[in-house]
């Protein structure tokens, strides 16, 4: 392999060159809270020092990236880089059978896109406004930050007719992945957060798919309770990196 070229070729994408051959990808993706989160393509750890140095370089900081933690050689190459490690987020994997979600009196639950689109932007921002008033935005994963608010992606529970917890999903053709599952502060403790983890069993079951996943932060012990009781496994964590 001769010595890379490295071009820069639209605003967010770098390529790495060896005789007119693409040997490796640099990319630049904006989430919609405004962070840049990198990511590299090749087999070469010298194109990824090259792409790597290029991007940080040019770009404005602080940038990120998600890594597998199992993976070691690619958390290496970005921590020489110069990005150092954030936060950690737990996956979960949570096999679905045939068990029916138990009605819980005087909650109703409505499947991914049975919910008013207003009543659902309102419990949106006071389940946004509750986290940032805790650990902050900047602490959630970025999936859960996607606009516009689409009831389609959402499983909703609600009392009296008053939306008070939520579930925001990707239906991927074989697993449901929860990106945000959370209940109004002044809601909790009442078995809300079950009854919508219940249901998106239920439902991820009758489409015919047998999985449900979920990252949470290794912080999030309410969480953590949540999917170990349902007997969810930990097969696995990713760290976010970051540098100034």
């Amino acid at each position: 392999m001769n010595s890379p070229v490295i071009n820069r070729v639209a605003e967010w994408q770098w390529h790495a060159l060896d005789d007119d051959l693409v040997i490796g990808r640099g990319d630049a993706s904006p989430r919609p809270d405004g962070r840049l989160f990198l990511s590299i393509d090749t087999w070469h750890d010298e194109v990824f020092d090259q792409l790597a140095a290029a991007m940080l370089a040019v770009l404005p900081r602080p940038l990120y990236t998600v890594v597998d933690e199992a993976d070691l050689q690619l958390r290496t190459r970005w921590t020489q880089a110069g990005l150092t490690a954030r936060r950690r987020e737990w996956e979960y994997v949570l096999a679905v059978g045939d068990d029916r979600a138990v009605p819980t009196p005087g909650l109703s639950l409505l499947a991914p896109g049975s919910a008013e689109l207003d009543p659902l932007r309102d419990l949106d921002r006071a389940i946004r406004a509750e986290i940032e008033d805790t650990i902050g935005w900047d602490h959630m994963p970025a999936a859960v930050l996607s606009r516009p608010l689409d009831p389609a992606n959402y499983f909703v529970a609600a009392e009296s007719g008053e939306y008070v917890g939520l579930a925001r999903l990707a239906l991927l053709p074989r697993l449901t992945r929860v990106g945000l599952l959370a209940v109004r502060r002044d809601h909790r403790r009442r078995g809300i957060g079950r009854a919508l983890l219940a249901g998106i069993v239920a439902a991820t079951h009758e489409r015919g798919v047998g999985m449900v996943t979920a990252e949470v932060h290794e912080a999030n012990t309410a969480a953590i309770a949540l999917f170990e009781a349902a007997g969810a496994a930990r097969p696995s964590s990713n760290l976010e990196l970051v540098i100034r």
